[in-house]
C-alpha cells in the first residue's frame, strides 16, 4: 500500500466524520420532519404536497442507504471518501428532487435545506481545501443550474445566501489552516530532535554504522519519489521511519555489534530481534507511530525468507519493501570490520539478482531508474575511498 497517513491524522478524521454524520442526518431529517408534518397545518398542506410530489419515499431510503456505506468505509478504513460521497450523493438526490417536483410546473420554488448550509459550513472542521472548494462550488452549480432550466429567479437567494456561508466557512477554514500548520511546525521540530538524538545515541553505540541511517533515509525517499503518489507529509513521516530503522540496535550486546569478524548463528539470532524491539521501543511514542511497520520489517525477503516474521511478497507493508532496497545498498557500499566495502558496480549487480527473492520486482525496477542518483549521493556524502570498480559504468536502463 502506498499510502501512509499518520494515525493520529486517521483517529481524528474518523472522529470528524462520525460528528459530520450524526449532525447531517439529524438536521436533514429534522428538517424534511418540520416542512412536511409541522409547517403543514399553517401552509395548507403545501409543504407536505411538494415533498410528496418529488422522488417521495425514495428520497429518504437513498439518503438511509449511504448509512450501511458509511459503516463501511469506517470499517475498512476508507475514512478521508466517507464526507465526500454523502455530499455527492445528497447534492445529486436534491438537484433530481427538485427537477421532478418543479419542472413543468408553475409552483413557485420553495426548496432547500438547512442541512446544505450545515455541509458548508461544516466543511472547514476537516481541514481540507479540495473538500470545502468541492462543496462550495458544487452547492453553487446545483442552484445555477436549476435556476437555468427552471427559469426562475427566485433561485437568486439561495445563490446569494450561499456565497456569503461559502465566505464564512472559506475564513474558518483559513483561520484551522493556519493554526494547525503552526502546532505541527512546532511539533514537528520537537520530532525532529528527537530522532536526531535516537539516531545519534546508535552511532556512539556502534561507529560503523555512522551516517548508515541518514544514507538509507536519502536512498529511500528518492526511491519513494520516483515511484509518486506520497505527499510532502509522507515523505516526511516516511525519513523518520528510515532515520530510525536499526533503532532496536541499542539493545544488542556491543561484543555482537562490533565484532570483527562474521557472527555466528547464535550471534545472528540475537542481531534479528532488533527489528522487533525497535518497534516496542518506538510504539510507545507519540508522534512516531507511522514509523512502525519500516522499523519492524525492513528486513523481510519477498521471498519470505526474511525476518522477524518471515512475510512474504506483498504481505510486507509497501513501505518497508522500499527501505529493504535502501538498506542492502547502503550495507553492501559501506566498509564493516570484516570486510571491505563493494564497489557501486557489484552493489547494483547484487541488487538486480535479488530481483523477486529478496526484494520486491516492482522496487528493482525503480531501482534501476534511480540508480544514478544513488551513485552521485554515495559518492558526495560517503567518507570512503570507493574501491575501483572493475565492471565499467552502469547504464540506467541495464
Amino acid at each position: 500500500m502506498r499510502k501512509f497517513i499518520n494515525p493520529t491524522l486517521m483517529v481524528e478524521e474518523k472522529r470528524a466524520v462520525i460528528l459530520f454524520v450524526w449532525l447531517f442526518y439529524l438536521v436533514s431529517f429534522s428538517y424534511d420532519v418540520f416542512y412536511s408534518i409541522i409547517l403543514k397545518n399553517f401552509l395548507n398542506g403545501e409543504a407536505s404536497q411538494i415533498l410528496n410530489g418529488g422522488l417521495g419515499i425514495w428520497y429518504f431510503v437513498i439518503e438511509l442507504l449511504m448509512i450501511p456505506f458509511i459503516f463501511f468505509c469506517l470499517r475498512k478504513n476508507y475514512t478521508f471518501r466517507v464526507k465526500y460521497m454523502i455530499f455527492i450523493v445528497y447534492t445529486l438526490l436534491n438537484f433530481v428532487n427538485d427537477l421532478v417536483i418543479y419542472y413543468g410546473n408553475d409552483i413557485p420554488y420553495r426548496s432547500g435545506s438547512i442541512a446544505e448550509l450545515l455541509i458548508v459550513l461544516f466543511s472547514p472542521i476537516f481541514i481540507n481545501s479540495r473538500f470545502f472548494w468541492l462543496v462550495a462550488t458544487g452547492s453553487l452549480l446545483k442552484y445555477s443550474l436549476l435556476g437555468l432550466i427552471l427559469q426562475d429567479q427566485t433561485l437568486l437567494l439561495p445563490v446569494v445566501l450561499l456565497v456569503v456561508v461559502s465566505l464564512i466557512a472559506f475564513i474558518l477554514l483559513q483561520r484551522f489552516k493556519a493554526y494547525v500548520n503552526t502546532i505541527q511546525s512546532t511539533f514537528d521540530e520537537q520530532l525532529e530532535g528527537i530522532v536526531k538524538g535516537v539516531v545519534a545515541t546508535l552511532e556512539l553505540k556502534d561507529p560503523y554504522t555512522r551516517g548508515h541511517s541518514q544514507r538509507v533515509a536519502a536512498y529511500s525517499c528518492m526511491l519513494a519519489k520516483r515511484i509518486n503518489g506520497f505527499s510532502s507529509e509522507q515523505l516526511a513521516n516516511f525519513n523518520y521511519a528510515c532515520l530510525l530503522h536499526d533503532v532496536g540496535k541499542v539493545n544488542i550486546p556491543d561484543s555482537i555489534l562490533m565484532k570483527p569478524s562474521r557472527l555466528n548463528n547464535e550471534e545472528f539470532n540475537v542481531i534479528k530481534t532488533h527489528p522487533t524491539v525497535g518497534a516496542e521501543a518506538l510504539s510507545g511514542i507519540k508522534g512516531l507511530e507511522c514509523c512502525l511497520d519500516v522499523v519492524k520489517y525492513h528486513h523481510e525477503r519477498w521471498d519470505g525468507r526474511g525476518y522477524p516474521e518471515g512475510l512474504k511478497g506483498e504481505e510486507i507493508p509497501f513501505l518497508a519493501r522500499i527501505t529493504a532496497v535502501a538498506d542492502a545498498f547502503d550495507a553492501m557500499t559501506s566498509s564493516r570490520s570484516y570486510r571491505p566495502a563493494m564497489s557501486l558496480t557489484e552493489a547494483y549487480s547484487q541488487i538486480i539478482e535479488g530481483e523477486g527473492t529478496q526484494f520486491d520486482p516492482e522496487m528493482v525496477k525503480t531501482f534501476k531508474k534511480v540508480f544514478p542518483e544513488w551513485s552521485a549521493y554515495h559518492k558526495e556524502h560517503s567518507n570512503l575511498v570507493e574501491p575501483t570498480n572493475k565492471g565499467g559504468e552502469i547504464n540506467e536502463n541495464s
